[in-house]
């Protein structure tokens, strides 16, 4: 799976269930378990990600062209806001990665 930057979170993190003895949650795949993403699973969410934040960038560029940005922070923050509020199924490390994509693309302060 070429492509996929290093800096694209690789949903490694483990989910835990409370319990007085550790737990973790992991899936079995062609009879091994895996815990986080496979290869192929991660190319896909990177991909997802990327086409969201070439739309950003897109987005930002044109609001920023009519003269509707002042404050990129603040431009960038709300985005964010509206980002994590659409429902779309993504990780807190996604969003985090995919604002830092959409601000590189828009060419702008980070």
């Amino acid at each position: 799976m070429n492509g996929v930057p290093e800096d694209f979170p690789r949903g490694d993190t483990a989910a835990t269930i409370p319990g007085a003895q550790p737990k973790f949650i992991a899936r079995k795949i062609d009879g091994r378990y895996v815990v986080g993403l496979t290869k192929e699973e991660r190319h896909e969410r990177w991909k997802y990600c990327e086409d969201l934040a070439q739309q950003l960038a897109d987005r930002t560029l044109r609001k920023h062209a009519a003269g509707l940005i002042s404050d990129f922070d603040a431009f960038y923050k709300e985005t964010e806001q509206r980002v994590r509020g659409q429902g779309w199924d993504l990780s807190n490390e996604e969003v985090i990665w995919l604002m830092k994509r959409t601000q590189i693309l828009a060419a702008s302060p980070l």
